[in-house]
């Protein structure tokens, strides 16, 4: 049984909109591409053992009624056979989304590195229309975005982009549902301890871009899981190239829209 308090908290541009827990759940048993997910996880393999986990109601409010005291947190999946079990419990859990912990392990669990990640999010842009962030947050809209945010937050992807590719060699776009994520997968760069990767963050937004340092720094580790569902807006998280980034259109593009918007 659906369990759903309020409906569309944060304004987003048109044709995006929440999916619901039958949509949610038509997603990770008919489209969600385990085999895709295995090739973006490769790189860890060598390394070690990757930990994911959901939210199944936090923004939204919608979630299944058994686990409504539980809608808000973050459940984490490191008990797991193989991808077609995790997926058997997203399907339990139905959540509004899913991530995958940047922190690498051993079997025992010991940290053996981490994956460094530039999160930016269009919120935190300054938009002709909708203001500053502090602006949206006062409107308790913080989450909310607009097309034109949209296209402002791909150009800046473009320009860090640009930046990073004279650092590192391994660099991959992928879209996140509202924003962008740029992910150095570097196998040296697993290796940097957390004052490196904050030290590079700040050096980063000193620099003029947009980027959350807390992400970059390792400070939060959860990272929207590709080719999952964000639920919020009812798209696909999804890699792209840097040439596909400028012109993306996540409201029209095919490749980002679920089944359940084309029916």
């Amino acid at each position: 049984m659906t369990y759903v308090i309020g409906v569309h908290r944060y304004p987003l541009p048109r044709g995006m909109r929440y999916a619901s827990l039958s949509e949610r759940e038509q997603f990770y048993f008919k489209e969600f591409d385990l085999q895709c997910v295995k090739e973006w996880l490769r790189p860890f393999e060598t390394i070690g053992r990757v930990a994911f986990a959901v939210i199944m109601g936090r923004h939204t409010r919608i979630f299944r009624q058994e686990y409504a005291g539980e809608a808000a947190t973050t459940i984490v999946i490191e008990n797991y056979e193989d991808l077609k079990d995790v997926r058997a419990q997203i399907l339990e859990f139905l959540p509004e989304a899913v991530y995958y912990d940047r922190n690498v392990y051993e079997e025992e669990g010991k940290v053996m590195g981490q994956e460094l990640a530039f999160d930016l999010d269009p919120e935190n842009l300054t938009c002709p229309i909708h203001g500053t962030l502090e602006d949206k947050m006062k409107r308790q809209q913080g989450l909310g975005f607009c097309k034109i945010e949209l296209k402002m937050v791909e150009k800046e992807t473009a320009k860090l982009y640009e930046r990073l590719q004279s650092r590192f060699s391994e660099l991959k776009i992928v879209y996140s549902g509202r924003g962008f994520h740029i992910h150095a997968l570097d196998k040296e760069v697993f290796g940097w301890k957390r004052q490196r990767r904050a030290a590079f963050a700040k050096k980063l937004t000193k620099e003029g871009f947009l980027i959350d340092e807390w992400v970059t720094s390792g400070g939060m580790r959860l990272i929207r899981l590709p080719y999952s569902l964000h639920a919020m807006v009812s798209r696909k998280v999804l890699p792209i190239t840097i040439d596909e980034l400028l012109g993306f259109n996540p409201v029209t593009d095919e490749r980002c829209l679920p089944e359940f918007l084309k029916s």
